[in-house]
């Protein structure tokens, strides 16, 4: 029994829909060495319900959450001393706001008055989508049903549109291919709304079947947090999950390599969650290891770079950059990071 538990740290997923599972495994493969270290992953109901369980529930340790439903929850004081009792590991990756819709929807504006299934309550979408709405003072009779659900109502005529927050290429889209005239929904952009979200976009490649070449749908992007639960009174499981930490934080840039989830590459373990304090060990993880947390694959840093180029332009209304200017700029970037470091 003592054996079986030893190390363990039980980590909550957002749900079986976007890739946090994923996520999840790709730790698992990574921490699990089948006799002192073990990540079990569990297969949560969304960010909010997830502060929840890591609050009151027992056994969870970690959990997955998105960045803005964190500050709702702060906002909104739905868990006294949130800010006291939860600590962020890591900022993890990037997931993409989509709007599916009808063909009779044009544009967001369209919406107005129509049916938008924005996911169960208390999902990250749920709260994502009202946010967003709200941000844009566009009406929407807002429904519940999960994703599968609403894509078969989509289909039947029952809703206009669905939204759905994952991180892109979302498995819930898999297979569609627009015939029937469903298609995704620009979703506009506001700088000065909130710095939660970002720009960005759906490409051909992201989603063959339902979005054209040369034809990319503007959208914004929330980043997720994986959050520490308050382990102060428990030695054991504090400890197990300092122990995570230690092997995810070391073993980091192996979750890089192929066979991984690609949203990896979005990862900086170093980024910080304004507002929120760090998981203490993996603080002192970065203090002791600052050259190791900077270090990045050159190939993946330039891609990211490139993708940051072109959504900043294109957020701001500029004309997008050439290759070749992107590299120029690029290399004065590198030769700035390394004056940085000296």
């Amino acid at each position: 029994m003592a054996a079986v538990n030893r190390g363990v740290v039980e980590l909550e997923t957002t749900g079986s829909d976007g890739i946090s599972v994923r996520i999840a495994e790709d730790l698992a493969r990574l921490v699990n060495d089948s006799a002192t270290r073990r990540v079990v992953p569990v297969v949560g109901n969304g960010s909010l319900q997830n502060i929840t369980d890591l609050k009151y529930l027992h056994g969870i340790d970690v959990a997955i959450v998105q960045a803005d439903v964190l500050d709702y929850a702060k906002e909104q004081h739905l868990f006294p001393g949130v800010e006291s009792s939860l600590t962020y590991i890591t900022k993890l990756y990037n997931e993409e706001f989509h709007l599916l819709a009808r063909p009779e929807i044009k544009s967001i504006t369209d919406l107005a008055g129509q049916k938008v299934n924005v996911d169960l309550l208390g999902t990250g979408t749920a709260i994502t989508a009202t946010r967003l709405f709200e941000q844009l003072k566009l009406q929407v009779t807002a429904t519940h049903d999960s994703p599968q659900v609403a894509l078969d109502k989509l289909r039947n005529g029952e809703i206009a549109a669905l939204a759905f927050v994952a991180g892109k290429p979302a498995p819930h889209f898999a297979g569609l291919s627009g015939d029937d005239g469903l298609h995704f929904v620009s979703v506009p952009f506001d700088p000065a709304s909130t710095s939660v979200y970002a720009p960005t976009r759906l490409t051909a490649a992201d989603y063959p079947g339902l979005v054209r070449p040369n034809q990319a749908v503007d959208t914004l992007a929330v980043g997720s947090v994986l959050l520490a639960a308050d382990l102060r009174q428990t030695p054991v499981r504090y400890n197990n999950v300092a122990n995570f930490v230690d092997v995810f934080f070391t073993g980091f840039q192996s979750l890089l390599s192929r066979g991984n989830h690609p949203k990896w590459s979005e990862v900086n373990i170093a980024a910080e969650v304004p507002g929120w304090h760090r998981y203490d060990p993996a603080a002192q993880w970065l203090q002791q290891n600052a050259q190791v947390a900077g270090v990045q694959d050159p190939d993946k840093l330039k891609a990211m770079f490139s993708r940051f180029i072109d959504e900043r332009r294109q957020s701001i209304g500029a004309a997008p950059m050439t290759d070749a200017e992107k590299n120029a700029l690029f290399q004065q970037f590198k030769t700035w990071r390394g004056d940085q470091g000296r």
